[in-house]
C-alpha cells in the first residue's frame, strides 16, 4: 500500500530541494522507504502566513487523499507551538493528518549540519540566528553549491548531510521530534 505525503513549505522553489530528500529519509527511517513525497507547488506558498492560510482554505480539502501533511516552515525567532497545535487540531477535525515542525530558525539550517566544521561559526550561533539564510547559508551555498543546478545545489548539500543522519537529529532536535511523531502515527 502506498503512503503519500504532502510537504508544505513556505517557499517550494528553494526549500523543496532541501525538504524532499529530508522527508524521504525520515520516512525511510520510519519504515516507509517507498513513500511518495510531494512538495506543494500548486498552489505555490509565498511565506509562512500564506502557507498557513492555504492549509485552511484549500489544502485540507484539495489534498485530502494524502496520508500525511507536513507543514515545515521557518521559526523566524517565534514560538509557533500554539498555532501549530490549532492547525493540527483543525486538520484532525477534517480527517486530515497534519504534523507541523518549524526549523530553528530557518529550513536552511538543516543542510548545514553536515558542514558544521567548515562554517567558522559556533553551532549555537547558527541555530539562534534568525537571518541564518542570509548570514551563513547563502555564502556557504555560493562557495560549495552549484549555481547552474536547480536549487543551486541545495539538494546536494542536504544529501551530504543526510549521510550523517544521526548528527542531523542530534543537532536539530526538532527533526528528532518530527521523526518520533511520524513513528507514532505509523504505529
Amino acid at each position: 500500500m502506498s503512503f503519500d505525503v504532502l510537504v508544505i513549505p513556505e517557499d517550494p522553489e528553494n526549500n523543496g530541494y532541501i525538504l524532499k530528500p529530508l522527508v524521504s529519509r525520515i520516512l525511510t527511517e520510519c519504515g516507509k522507504a517507498n513513500a511518495k513525497v510531494t512538495v506543494l507547488t500548486n498552489p505555490r506558498a509565498r511565506g509562512y502566513e500564506h502557507a498557513k492560510g492555504l492549509l485552511r482554505s484549500q489544502l485540507f480539502e484539495r489534498y485530502r487523499h494524502m496520508n500525511l501533511f507536513l507543514f515545515l516552515p521557518d521559526a523566524d525567532g517565534k514560538d509557533r507551538g500554539a498555532e501549530f497545535r490549532a492547525l493540527e487540531d483543525e486538520a484532525n477535525r477534517q480527517g486530515v493528518r497534519l504534523l507541523c515542525c518549524a526549523a530553528q530558525q530557518e529550513v536552511e539550517v538543516w543542510p548545514l549540519v553536515g558542514y558544521r566544521d567548515q562554517l567558522g561559526v559556533r553551532w549555537q550561533e547558527i541555530r539562534s540566528d534568525i537571518s541564518v539564510k542570509e548570514n551563513v547559508f547563502h555564502p556557504f551555498l555560493a562557495a560549495h553549491g552549484n549555481p547552474k543546478a536547480p536549487g543551486g545545489g541545495r539538494d546536494v548539500l542536504m544529501g551530504q548531510t543526510l549521510n550523517s543522519y544521526g548528527a542531523l537529529l542530534q543537532f536539530c532536535p526538532e527533526l528528532a521530534d518530527l521523526e518520533h511523531r511520524i513513528r507514532e502515527i505509523l504505529a
